[in-house]
C-alpha cells in the first residue's frame, strides 16, 4: 500500500530539480542547447534572429522571438570554418577561416543562401560591416572589403599588421584593431589607403569602441579602457583585471562592458563591467555561462556556450527580474555565488527544516536562511531539499545546486 506513495515522492523530488548556476545580477533566460561544433566564435543579434558562427558547422540561425525558448530554424554549411559574423539588413557576412569572407542571404532564415564571397590574404577571423564596406580582421591584417555589390565583394584595401588582427571595431573614420602587439588606431578616411595612426601597447584579443574610448579585451591582463580622444595617441585611462578569468571577446552598451573569456580553464563566464567611471571600471554582475563570442540586442546578451546559446539579463542597472517559461531564476530561489549558497528567508512563518543532500540522498549539513559557505565541500552535485515542519511529501521543494572548484 505504501509504494504507490514512495513513486508519487521520487516523482515530486525528480520534478523539482532544477540547475543552479554561478551569477550574480544575470539571469539565464533561455538557451539552444543543440549547436553542432563545440567551438563557437562568433555571434550577431538582429530583430528577432540570433546567428551564431559554429566553427566547422558554418552559420545557424537561431529564433530568438521569445528568448525563453530560443530554436533553430535554418543554417548554411559554409566552406571552411565559421570565425565571426555581422549582418546588416537580410545578410549575413561571415569570416570563414581559409575560405575568406562568405556573403550570405538571410532574407528566409529558414534556408540562408550564400550570394558572394571575397578571398582574403589570410585566416578570417574577425569582420564588422559600416556602410559598403566590410572591415575584416584576418591573421597578417586588416582588409577593407567593397560590399556594395554583395554578389561580388572585392578587396579595395588593406593594412598589414605583424601579428593579424584578432578584434575589431570601427567608429567615424578609423577601425581599431587588436593583436597580440596592442590596440592599433587606423584611419579609414580612404578605405584605398588603410593607415595607422596610433598604437597602444597592451595585448588585443577584442575590441569595442563607445564614444571617446576603446575597450580591450586583453586576454589575462583583463579589461582595458584606452582614452582615443586624439587617435595618434591612444592612453590607457584605467583596467581591470580578474585573475580567474581571461578576457577574449566583449560588447559594450552604454555603462558596461560585457566581456567573456576563451577556451582556456582560465575562463569563468560573463562578466558585466561598469565603466561609468572609465578610470575605475568595477565588476557588477557575472553569469558561469559564456565564451568566446557575445552579442547584445534588445536588452539581451547573446553568448556562445559550448555546444549552446544563451541568452543571458543583466538586471543589476535597473532591469526587473521576471521568470519565464521554463528557464527561469528567481530571487526566492536558493542560488549559489562563489562557493556560497544563499538561502532566502522563508516564505511562511512556520519553520522549514532545509537540508544539503548529496548526490546519494544522504545530508551533508543543515541550512539557515542567508550565507552559507560552501568552500569545505568537495566540487559535485548537491541538492536543497526544504521541507514544513511537521515534515510532509507533498509539500517537501528540491533544487539542484552545483559546487565547482
Amino acid at each position: 500500500m505504501r509504494k504507490p506513495v514512495v513513486a508519487f515522492c521520487l516523482s515530486l523530488l525528480l520534478s523539482g530539480v532544477a540547475p543552479a548556476y554561478d551569477s550574480l545580477n544575470v539571469r539565464l533566460v533561455g538557451r539552444w542547447d543543440s549547436l553542432p561544433d563545440n567551438f563557437s566564435f562568433g555571434v550577431a543579434a538582429q530583430g528577432n534572429y540570433a546567428y551564431v558562427a559554429d566553427y566547422s558547422a558554418g552559420l545557424r540561425v537561431i529564433s530568438v522571438a521569445d528568448p525563453s525558448h530560443p530554436i533553430e530554424v535554418g543554417y548554411y554549411d559554409t566552406p571552411g570554418r565559421a570565425d565571426g559574423v555581422a549582418v546588416v539588413g537580410d545578410l549575413a557576412y561571415v569570416t570563414d577561416g581559409d575560405s575568406g569572407l562568405r556573403v550570405i542571404s538571410v532574407a528566409d532564415p529558414a534556408h540562408p543562401t550564400e550570394v558572394g564571397y571575397c578571398a582574403t590574404p589570410d585566416y578570417a577571423r574577425e569582420v564588422v560591416v559600416v556602410g559598403d564596406y566590410a572591415y575584416v580582421g584576418d591573421d597578417s591584417g586588416l582588409s577593407v572589403i567593397s560590399v556594395a555589390d554583395p554578389a561580388h565583394p572585392s578587396e579595395v584595401g588593406r593594412y598589414d599588421t605583424r601579428y593579424g588582427a584578432f578584434g575589431v571595431a570601427v567608429a567615424g573614420a578609423y577601425a581599431y584593431v587588436g593583436n597580440n602587439e596592442g590596440l592599433w588606431v587606423v584611419s579609414i578616411s580612404d578605405p584605398t589607403q588603410p593607415t595607422a595612426v596610433g598604437r597602444y601597447v597592451t595585448s588585443g584579443m577584442g575590441v569595442a569602441v563607445n564614444g571617446d574610448y576603446a575597450y580591450v579585451a586583453a586576454s589575462a591582463a583583463g579589461l582595458r579602457v584606452v582614452s582615443v580622444t586624439d587617435p595618434a595617441n591612444p592612453v590607457e585611462v584605467g583596467y581591470l583585471v580578474d585573475p580567474a578569468n581571461s578576457a577574449v571577446r566583449l560588447a559594450v552598451s552604454g555603462d558596461y562592458a560585457y566581456v567573456v573569456p576563451g577556451l582556456g580553464p582560465s575562463g569563468h563566464g560573463l562578466r558585466v563591467i561598469s565603466v561609468a567611471d572609465p578610470a575605475q571600471p568595477v565588476e557588477v554582475g557575472y553569469h558561469s555561462l559564456g565564451r568566446n563570442c557575445v552579442a547584445l540586442s534588445g536588452g539581451y546578451a547573446y553568448v556562445g556556450s559550448g555546444f549552446s546559446l544563451a541568452i543571458l539579463q543583466f538586471y543589476g542597472g535597473g532591469v526587473e527580474e521576471r521568470t519565464n517559461g521554463e528557464v527561469r531564476v528567481t530571487k526566492s530561489a536558493p542560488t549559489m555565488v562563489r562557493r556560497v549558497l544563499f538561502m532566502p528567508e522563508a516564505a511562511s512563518p512556520k519553520s522549514q527544516a532545509t537540508r544539503l543532500l548529496d548526490a546519494a540522498g544522504s545530508k551533508v549539513l543543515d541550512l539557515h536562511p542567508g550565507a552559507n559557505d560552501m568552500s569545505h565541500l568537495a566540487p559535485g552535485v548537491y541538492f536543497v531539499r526544504s521541507e514544513p515542519i511537521p515534515a510532509g511529501c507533498l509539500a517537501s521543494a528540491v533544487t539542484k545546486v552545483i559546487v565547482a572548484r
